[in-house]
């Protein structure tokens, strides 16, 4: 037999005095003309019967082993089993919310630690009453591994404006940056490190406004800029001079990036369009529209989506790049409010006299 704790007993008995008044409310209703619906009548009499069970012991795995109970005895909210017809349906279709799971606890297949017959994943205690069930995730998320805190090495003041663009050589020996001052400056990595006074190798001149964007080749001796003078130019780092120009940009060109797999280069602007360029031929292959302000941000990789896009107008667009066209615009990203322009405040921030107050200017 099961043995269900104090708890269940006294609600059982608790049960009887409810049902008695349930039956009295439904019988007046039934003189007064309303007709109890075959729903409610029938888990009215499975309810009268599980109580029933309760009170004499009797052994309800029977009656739950061709449902899976294996000796659970699932009993609803009195809400629910008192409810018409939409509410009895959504009662005898719920699961966890209004209903009480119990399971024995005097069986012959419970365990040392108190679980009995219950499914996988619940656990049980000694009194029958059965625990939340724990959800079956298999996520695995890493644990951050702690490592030392990053200290500054080196310092290098070489540019006479902002540095706006750094870019690594494939190889790892030396890396590029570019600046507000026009020029780029190509620095022996190892010898940086060290700040050694002959870290600077070349230094390259021929773009006339900021240099925006650097990139090395892969596959060739070759490094791709940039910058606010609608230039992109090709540079033979053999030479150390400029092999090819890619026109096409109306405007400054923000944002560089080499294909990893493909001789391509695509380049974003000021006019709010990204040109992929094919960089044998300087033809350019694809102009992708669709932003509505300049391209700042690129990346691209040898699957699809190929090119990644990002705009000051707050959207990010991945391409297509054999069809040349958007496949998805992401907008979760907003615009944060600007101050305004001084040329506006000295018409609506107006001076006033304390002794008078009376206007006497504007700031």
């Amino acid at each position: 037999k099961l043995q269900y704790p104090d708890e269940v007993q006294k609600m059982a008995l608790r049960g009887e005095a409810d049902d008695e008044k349930i039956s009295a409310e439904k019988h007046g209703r039934s003189h007064g003309g309303n007709k109890e619906s075959a729903t409610s009548r029938v888990l009215r009499e499975l309810r009268k019967e599980a109580l029933d069970r309760l009170r004499s012991g009797e052994d309800a795995a029977g009656a739950l082993a061709e449902d899976g109970g294996e000796g659970r005895l699932v009993l609803h909210r009195e809400q629910d089993l008192n409810r018409d017809d939409g509410a009895a349906n959504t009662a005898a279709t719920a699961s966890d919310g209004g209903a009480i799971v119990l399971a024995g606890s005097g069986g012959d297949n419970d365990n040392d630690d108190g679980t009995g017959p219950v499914g996988e994943g619940q656990r049980s205690r000694r009194s029958g009453i059965l625990v939340e069930r724990k959800s079956n995730t298999d996520t695995n998320i890493p644990t951050p591994k702690w490592h030392a805190p990053w200290k500054l090495s080196t310092v290098i003041s070489s540019h006479l404006g902002w540095v706006r663009s750094v870019a690594f050589d494939p190889t790892n020996t030396m890396f590029a940056t570019g600046g507000g001052d026009r020029v780029i400056k190509i620095f022996d990595l190892a010898k940086a490190c060290v700040a050694s006074p002959d870290a600077l190798k070349i230094t390259l001149t021929g773009h006339i406004s900021p240099v925006r964007g650097l990139a090395f080749s892969e596959r060739h001796p070759y490094l791709f800029s940039a910058g606010e003078d609608k230039m992109v130019k090709c540079w033979d780092l053999e030479t150390n001079q400029v092999i090819r120009h890619y026109h096409g940009h109306l405007s400054g060109v923000f944002a560089l990036k080499m294909h990893p797999t493909l001789d391509l280069l695509v380049t974003g602007g000021r006019d709010a369009v990204a040109r992929v360029w094919d960089m044998r031929t300087k033809h350019q292959i694809h102009c992708l529209t669709g932003h509505d302000n300049t391209v700042g941000a690129i990346l691209t990789k040898s699957t699809d989506p190929q090119i990644i896009t990002g705009s000051y107008d707050s959207t990010i667009k991945l391409w297509d790049l054999a069809a040349g066209k958007c496949m998805t615009t992401l907008t979760h990203h907003k615009k944060i409010g600007t101050r305004p322009c001084p040329t506006v405040l000295r018409k609506h921030l107006p001076l006033w006299s304390g002794r008078q107050s009376q206007k006497v200017g504007g700031v």
